[in-house]
């Protein structure tokens, strides 16, 4: 009787063929640019967005106040706030509350 032994190369062949699969969807699940990881950026992307347009608009009052208190154009309202709130004066008939 003849002895036939397995064929150890497709066997190598196939587990090492199944172990790079899962290797690689695992890493395509958990790893750093793995789908988990990407509804983390997505979430932190949707953040930093909105504090981007907060930031726009907190740089356009800037901008406003920046160019009412320029030499080109001078508001008076606007610069007698901010003297009175920077160096704390007041009229003498005023009663300051804080």
């Amino acid at each position: 009787m003849k002895r036939s032994t397995p064929a150890i190369g497709p066997l190598f062949y196939f587990g090492t063929a199944i172990v790079l699969g899962l290797y690689f969807t695992f890493a395509a699940v958990q790893g750093a640019f793995g789908l988990f990881n990407r509804v983390q950026i997505e979430a932190e992307i949707t953040g930093l967005q909105a504090q981007r347009d907060r930031l726009r608009v907190e740089l356009a009052e800037v901008e406003n106040r920046t160019r009412r208190l320029s030499d080109d154009f001078l508001d008076l309202d606007l610069l007698d706030e901010r003297a009175r709130s920077v160096l704390g004066l007041a009229r003498p008939d005023e009663i300051i509350i804080r």
